[in-house]
């Protein structure tokens, strides 16, 4: 994760072979990509639809994709934007039910997968899940089990499903790879503590 990290420390991870970065915001990294060469981008914040198109510009894919609607959206400026090319996303489910966090409801990705495999230009990787704050790292291993368990379901029922799994931060990226995870999110552990505010 590089969001709040300055231009110029991203370039020296760039150079020491760290080449895939993390935003939160559109905005943040609308004035960061042009000033970091080499880096492949990952929108990992929530996207607004107002937002979408600029983040089809910048983005190299976007692993928040919390609705069908969203989906059809980018699927339309991905065809303005980057005809003849599939666009990659992962679909945010919301593994915990947890009211305060964005995603698709576990029951409702099979649904929402039907409908966005149906997009020809959209790839849909994998799933992605933002853990719960949990003071012991094991705490958030039912979460990111259940979101393995629930890519393999998926797939072995025939969707259109990458086999991505985005999750895991700096506190518990190691029970998330235990449990399968393919992209962790890790910032502090590698940039330090964020400026408060």
């Amino acid at each position: 994760m590089s969001k709040t990290v300055p231009a110029e420390r991203l370039r020296a991870a760039v150079a020491a072979g760290l080449d895939l970065l993390g935003e939160n915001r559109v905005q943040e990294a609308a004035a960061k990509v042009p000033e970091v060469p080499g880096a492949r981008w990952h929108l990992v914040g929530p996207l607004q639809s107002n937002k979408a198109r600029r983040a089809v510009e910048l983005f190299d894919a976007i692993e928040t994709v919390d609705s069908v609607d969203l989906a059809v959206r980018l699927d339309r400026i991905v065809g303005e934007l980057r005809p003849g090319t599939r666009f990659p996303v992962l679909l945010q489910v919301n593994v915990d039910r947890d009211p305060a966090k964005a995603g698709l409801d576990p029951e409702a990705v099979a649904w929402a997968l039907e409908r966005i495999g149906e997009l020809t230009r959209l790839e849909v990787r994998g799933l992605m899940t933002i853990g719960r704050l949990v003071a012991e790292p094991e705490a958030a291993r039912p979460t990111f089990r259940a979101l393995r368990r629930l890519g393999e379901r998926l797939r072995r029922s025939g969707l259109p499903l990458g086999p991505e799994l985005s999750m895991g931060m700096t506190d518990d990226f190691e029970v998330a790879v235990e449990e399968g995870a393919t992209i962790v999110r890790i910032g502090r552990a590698i940039f330090g503590e964020r400026p408060a505010g």
